[in-house]
């Protein structure tokens, strides 16, 4: 990482999309209601719940509008590209250890072995976590891809969102933030374009864009691809902002997130189906966009819709990272029993780990995330 001067701060006057922050929240709450539905579904299409990894484009929506107006007036102040990524590491890697950690420890109950229970050596487990807190994928059928199902990261899978996230720091720092507007909208008609021929032809394999989440077939292709449009659009977004007058911008938003998520996968016949693609690609290359703006253009009226937002874009990032260790072991309990479980029979207890699950994103938010991201501000820049 390259030096820097320590004692620069930067201006933090400009207003707080407070929406936005309670918008990611929401997003993030959904996401683990689709991953309990993911553990009922034996095909992609019988799943009620299916849209929900369409989140991940929302938050690379949301990131690229946040990131481009906190820090596109920086770069003329001097801001270097080590201190911009050293404060996205700052920001992003304490939780990513920490979702690292409940992930060996989920391993490790599981009985340290793949799903199709063969055994994985300790030394194999210790490699896969070092690849994950250092941001490396496990490349499929290596000794590091120790669950045997092709994720980038078998101890914490959300964790490959990061790793494009990670990838679009680096670009914006690097090209995106020089960009007129005239080319960051190429970029995003050409990255659009391709986005949506991944889903309309097929390149996963069932007619979605949730691509990126294993290092195996088209993954790189599908994730560099959805983090480049829902990036580009955002920051493009983020230039000369002018917001639109709304009311109950974020009842409005929310309502819309959670009913794409909630929407199950499109087919006419009950087997894979291009509308479904076509779903996804309208979705994500027009409506995302448009509701990162509308929850830009809103405002909170009161103490209680202020807080609320605040609560939401505190636990979002934490509990999006930590979760899924977690359904690894639901998971694991669920295939395990003699008699097929069903949602309706255990939904109880997918309610009492929702909650409990805000509750644990919480305590560590407050006991470990911002303290050491507090101490680790000190230490770089002097400053919070």
């Amino acid at each position: 990482m390259l030096a820097f001067t320590a004692s620069r701060i930067f201006s933090t006057s400009k207003p707080h999309y407070e929406l936005l922050d309670g918008l990611r929240g929401v997003s993030a709450l959904m996401v683990i209601w689709y991953h309990f539905f993911e553990g009922f579904a034996t095909s992609t299409v019988d799943q009620g719940f299916n849209h929900g990894y369409l989140a991940v484009d929302f938050f690379f929506v949301l990131s690229g509008f946040v990131i481009g107006y906190a820090y596109d007036g920086r770069w003329r102040q001097g801001l270097t590209k080590g201190e911009f990524m050293l404060r996205r590491v700052i920001r992003l890697h304490p939780m990513l250890v920490m979702g690292a950690v409940f992930g060996v420890v989920a391993f490790m109950i599981q009985g340290a072995e793949q799903w199709d229970h063969t055994p994985v050596a300790s030394w194999s487990v210790m490699l896969c976590f070092l690849l994950g807190i250092l941001m490396l994928p496990a490349l499929p059928h290596t000794a590091a891809e120790v669950r045997g199902n092709g994720e980038m990261f078998p101890l914490n899978g959300p964790a490959w969102s990061l790793f494009f996230e990670y990838i679009a720091s680096i670009a914006y720092a690097v090209v995106l933030h020089r960009l007129s507007d005239r080319a960051l909208r190429w970029v995003v008609a050409v990255s659009g374009i391709g986005l949506a021929l991944t889903a309309v032809m097929n390149l996963s394999g069932a007619y979605h864009i949730g691509n990126g989440w294993t290092a195996a077939d088209y993954g790189w292709l599908g994730g560099l691809l959805r983090v480049s449009f829902s990036f580009s659009i955002g920051l493009l977004m983020s230039r000369g902002f002018k917001p639109v007058r709304i009311r109950g911008a974020f009842w409005i938003c929310s309502a819309t997130i959670i009913g794409v998520m909630c929407v199950p996968y499109i087919t006419p016949d009950g087997n894979p189906s291009v509308w479904n693609g076509i779903f996804d690609s309208v979705m994500t290359l027009a409506v995302f966009p448009a509701v990162v703006y509308l929850g830009a253009s809103g405002f909170t009226t009161d103490r209680i819709s202020r807080g609320l937002c605040d609560f939401f874009g505190n636990i979002s990032y934490p509990i999006y990272i930590i979760h899924y260790p977690f359904m690894y072991l639901l998971y694991a309990w669920i295939w395990a029993a003699p008699a097929e479980r069903a949602f309706a029979d255990i939904w109880p207890l997918c309610v009492a780990m929702w909650f409990g699950l805000i509750l644990l994103a919480w305590v560590l938010l407050k006991v470990y995330d911002e303290p050491v991201r507090r101490w680790l501000n000190r230490k770089a820049f002097g400053s919070h």
